[in-house]
């Protein structure tokens, strides 16, 4: 499209609001795009792809289109932009679009949005399962007994925030390192995470004279987990998590703002200036940091099998990339840095029945399938059971509503108006309690004083989930909620917050009143959020057997590892979890590939 005006190519393909503005006939990309230009224009001068990130193709559109952020500006409207996304690191264009074929809008992965833009068909996930991949004899078996495509010192699967951490560590600690991802975005669940960071007795918390302390964090921890957690594991979390805030920090992490999720005894949970979410943001910096170091970032392209050599250590990974196919990487350690398996409903149903059918808060990419590929290695698995739903998911757009909301002020009130819960307990608790409401929803109540104190509000108010009112009346109105036992509950919440002390659900924080500009309800129901078992690991990252012993070289962090949360998380110990653990995978996988190689 190098011929076109940029102008004309974004009117012509999205409109000002995502939408086609004049007739053309076309079913797909390539059938608009051959009507103006030759093929070349898109293609490599062979006709073959570029590679499975498709670099060289989603430059060319970038060429006509420009960057998300002037596609974005071309195509501001009211509510939601595709564009205007949320996800760190550079969108490729191909995330959605597709040439050939008819695009799928990757956002409807996870919203509910009618997306309305042209040549696209319904968003689903269609991937063999890795046992089926496993099955492949052909294609697998010409990969492996072929030479490594590459040889490295780490390899890393997943580009959360475990796997950048991971990475990034690896790197800095000496290693030559390959980041694998499946999806064609990088960020995994972190880029989704709103609430925070927890650390305990940090710089930042003692800028604002808040006393907290490594035990009391560990406390919190177990607290919350049921004392089912693994001490040691939350002994390493705890301890090193001021160092993970330093860590991000160093590399250009903004953590300055300081609140307070639920289960926590004191204001521990780091973010970004004025409430801004902090996943999208840690995962920002640590892919900017990748990228400084020139990190070999792989999309589209799933880990399948770990290899191992005669004597069960590792020595390898064999991969499919989407476009490459199958081929496999020489490298002595593996970090797995998965995720969890929140949005694979079948997987989740069968170890809680009462979940099946839920709505999922993850990204799309939360299949498991990291777990099925280190049970193939012999991985022994811990509290696959434990699965936990987010309190406040969106009912209209399927948003997840960060923790924040309530640590920052927000009441939760059912559908006649009346508060029903502490609503900083812990998820489980506070999910339960909004299930036993009518409707099994309920809503979100706040002011323009809670708005203003957490930024990440106001996208939620521009997703069009937030509606509002200048008085609880006309809310409730717009809500079908009792507006009058609406008015007496947040009355009388705010003389509880002027007392200082909540005598009807003893919550711990009260923050603000709730008497300032309009007012906001966000309808909420809870969904599968995190899943708290996965392979077991033991204080350095290593992944263990049914013996418990190592599986040398195997290394995991993150959500895809049980025994840090119990049986339940607390809001804002994922960004911490993923980051010192991984940050710890990282190097000792570094350190564990120098070892290999002094005994070579």
């Amino acid at each position: 499209m190098k011929n076109f005006k940029k102008v004309v190519c974004i009117a012509t393909l999205l409109g000002s609001a995502g939408v086609m503005t004049n007739s053309i006939a076309a079913d797909n990309l390539a059938e608009l795009h051959a009507e103006n230009q030759e093929c070349e224009s898109c293609h490599m001068p062979d006709g073959e792809l570029s590679n499975d990130n498709l670099s060289f193709e989603n430059q060319q559109c970038v060429s006509c289109h420009g960057t998300m952020e002037e596609v974005a500006k071309e195509t501001e409207h009211d509510h939601y932009n595709a564009h205007a996304s949320h996800f760190p690191g550079e969108i490729a264009c191909t995330s959605c679009h597709s040439a050939h074929e008819k695009s799928m809008v990757y956002c409807d992965s996870c919203h509910s949005f009618d997306f309305d833009m042209p040549f696209t068909k319904k968003w689903q996930r269609n991937e063999p399962s890795i046992e089926e991949l496993l099955k492949d004899k052909s294609d697998r078996q010409t990969a492996l007994a072929a030479a490594p495509k590459d040889t490295v010192n780490v390899v890393v699967i997943g580009s959360g925030g475990a796997g950048f951490s991971a990475a990034v560590s690896a790197h800095d600690n000496g290693a030559k390192v390959i980041l694998v991802e499946k999806e064609p975005v990088i960020g995994g669940n972190a880029k989704l995470a709103a609430g925070g960071m927890n650390a305990a007795w940090t710089d930042q918390q003692k800028a604002k004279d808040i006393t907290d302390s490594v035990d009391l964090m560990v406390k919190d921890t177990m607290k919350g987990g049921r004392d089912l957690n693994e001490p040691e594991l939350v002994d390493v979390l705890a301890s090193h998590s001021k160092g993970s805030v330093d860590w991000l920090t160093a590399m250009g992490a903004d953590l300055t703002d300081v609140g307070r999720m639920g289960g926590a005894s004191v204001n521990r949970s780091h973010r970004p200036t004025g409430g801004a979410g902090v996943g999208a943001h840690v995962i920002q910096v640590l892919y900017d940091n990748a990228v400084k170091r020139d990190i070999d970032m792989r999309l589209n392209t799933r880990g399948i099998e770990i290899l191992k050599d005669d004597k069960g250590n590792v020595k390898g990974l064999l991969v499919k990339g989407m476009y490459k196919g199958y081929y496999w990487i020489k490298a002595d350690a593996v970090v797995l840095a998965t995720g969890g398996f929140g949005k694979n409903n079948d997987r989740v149903a069968k170890l809680d029945p009462k979940l099946k059918g839920f709505v999922s808060t993850n990204q799309p990419g939360a299949t498991g399938d990291g777990i099925d590929v280190a049970g193939n290695a012999g991985a022994a698995m811990k509290d696959l059971q434990y699965i936990q739903a987010h309190p406040t998911l969106s009912v209209k757009g399927g948003v997840m509503v960060t923790e924040a909301v309530r640590g920052n002020g927000a009441i939760l009130v059912n559908r006649e108006g009346k508060r029903f819960v502490n609503e900083i307990t812990t998820r489980d608790k506070a999910a339960a309690a909004i299930l036993n409401q009518t409707g099994k929803t309920a809503y979100l109540i706040f002011d323009d004083s809670v708005r203003k104190s957490l930024s990440k509000i106001d996208k939620y108010i521009g997703l069009g989930v937030a509606p509002s009112a200048n008085s609880l009346v006309e809310l409730g109105k717009l809500e079908n909620i009792d507006g009058k036992a609406l008015t007496e509950t947040v009355a009388r919440y705010n003389s509880l917050v002027k007392a200082g002390k909540d005598t009807d659900f003893e919550r711990p924080n009260l923050p603000r009143a709730l008497n300032e500009g309009n007012y906001y309800a966000i309808e909420v129901t809870p969904g599968v959020h995190h899943t708290m078992g996965g392979v077991m690991i033991d204080s350095k990252s290593e992944i263990l057997n049914a013996k418990k012993q190592v599986i040398p070289g195997l290394y995991g962090a993150g959500e895809v590892t049980g025994g840090v949360h119990g049986a339940n998380r607390l809001g804002g110990n994922a960004i911490s979890d993923i980051v010192t653990f991984g940050r710890m995978a990282g190097e000792n996988a570094a350190k564990y590939s120098t070892q290999q190689s002094t005994k070579k």
